[in-house]
């Protein structure tokens, strides 16, 4: 991105041209086509709940990942699950990023029909319906690549590849903290061996992720689990690589450990996700130069609520709870009331409890929400209004919005 007017054009443009290539007679296409008359309005002008992004911070935040990491062997494959939205990813993909993660197929497939041209699927495809749609993908879109973490399944998509005339990049997802993955050491290499052996499969490195590190609390010690939890991935990677198989990717890593990968051999890029938009989760988890919050990228994502009722000391009820944030805990945080606590345990409504107050609100005033966790959240709404200085610059289509299989 060259400069601040290219990015805006590009944002502008972006909305334009996906609300006029989905204007089809759904609900979600509805919605965006009335939301396209809020640009140029007041955010605070918004109907709520309302699903905001900074644009200056979210952008600020895409180039600080790379500054970052300048200078090391890591580049950046950020994770689209965290915004789903294919505009965001080509800024991702603009500002240097080496492709994009996607956890599902149906996301991976938002992702490459609207011209991201290189995705990895973090999850496997088990199933023979879904493992046939992801090799048509595949066939359609060649920088697609897949993930494998057992030996029958490395069967079937080798079956599937050569029924469909194709040959299928696939890479070895390594289990770290027992969730996905084929285990570390020889279970690993074998299932490698096996899909480099395999004459419509073509292997193309590993991937390893530990979900736990990245919300350990205080960098020295999320720095020291993250390198210990590798070791076992970091020995896998070392055995491949002495069986003469191809490792051009190494790929992991998180936001909150994307500055610390650099230190592990072999590594190649970094799966950062919410480091676009920031929550509360990841605010508290400290950094490098803050231990007490995790300040190197900026919370760009907000919920706005109205205030509906007012009918108790202490006691404020809006129209923002469980369905506009998912999860009560931590709760939201209200921003410049940092008395306020925020408990979206209602379906419908958010009630904030507090002592004292730093102005004097009324019923129909907005408050503005830092979210607990973005990924979930982003998965409510079908747009997102991007804004800038306050002002509704852009709609941004949450187009993989719904898209779990």
């Amino acid at each position: 991105m060259s400069n601040s007017l290219n990015r805006r054009k590009f944002l502008q443009a972006g909305a334009v041209a996906t609300i006029g290539g989905f204007l089809s007679p759904t609900l979600q296409a509805k919605n965006l086509e009335k939301a396209s008359s809020d640009v140029g309005k007041s955010k605070w002008d918004l109907d709520s709940p309302a699903l905001c992004v900074d644009l200056d911070k979210m952008e600020q935040n895409i180039k600080v990942v790379h500054n970052r990491l300048k200078g090391t062997s890591v580049k950046v494959r950020p994770h689209v699950k965290t915004h789903k939205c294919p505009a965001i990813a080509k800024m991702q993909v603009a500002a240097g990023a080496v492709g994009v993660c996607a956890a599902k197929l149906s996301e991976s497939e938002i992702m490459l029909e609207n011209g991201i041209q290189h995705v990895l699927m973090t999850g496997v495809n088990v199933t023979i319906p879904k493992i046939k749609k992801a090799m048509a993908l595949r066939k359609k879109y060649s920088g697609f690549i897949q993930a494998v973490d057992n030996p029958q399944n490395a069967q079937d998509l080798q079956d599937a590849a050569k029924a469909a005339g194709i040959i299928a990049d696939v890479v070895v997802d390594i289990d770290v903290i027992q969730r996905s993955g084929v285990l570390p050491g020889a279970p690993a290499l074998a299932l490698a061996q096996m899909v480099d052996k395999f004459p419509n499969l073509k292997f193309r490195g590993i991937l390893a992720y530990d979900g736990i590190a990245t919300h350990v609390v205080g960098f020295k010690a999320r720095k020291e689990w993250a390198l210990k939890s590798f070791e076992p991935v970091v020995e896998t990677y070392n055995k491949m690589k002495a069986a003469g198989l191809n490792l051009e990717i190494f790929s992991g890593g998180s936001t909150g450990t994307y500055d610390m990968m650099q230190d592990i051999a072999g590594f190649t890029d970094v799966q950062v996700g919410s480091y676009v938009f920031m929550d509360r989760q990841y605010m508290e988890i400290g950094g490098e130069k803050n231990e007490k919050v995790f300040d190197d990228f900026a919370p760009s994502l907000t919920v706005l609520a109205t205030i509906i009722n007012m009918n108790h000391p202490g006691r404020i009820i809006t129209d923002s709870g469980a369905k506009a944030f998912t999860l009560n805990q931590p709760p939201a945080i209200v921003i410049g009331e940092p008395d306020f606590v925020y408990n979206a345990g209602s379906d419908e409504y958010g009630t904030i409890s507090f002592d004292k107050a730093n102005k004097t609100y009324k019923i129909g005033d907005k408050l503005e929400m830092i979210v607990p966790h973005c990924d979930p959240i982003v998965n409510e709404y079908d747009f997102m209004y991007g804004t800038r200085n306050d002002k509704v610059e852009s709609i941004l289509q949450i187009s993989a919005r719904g898209k779990g299989q």
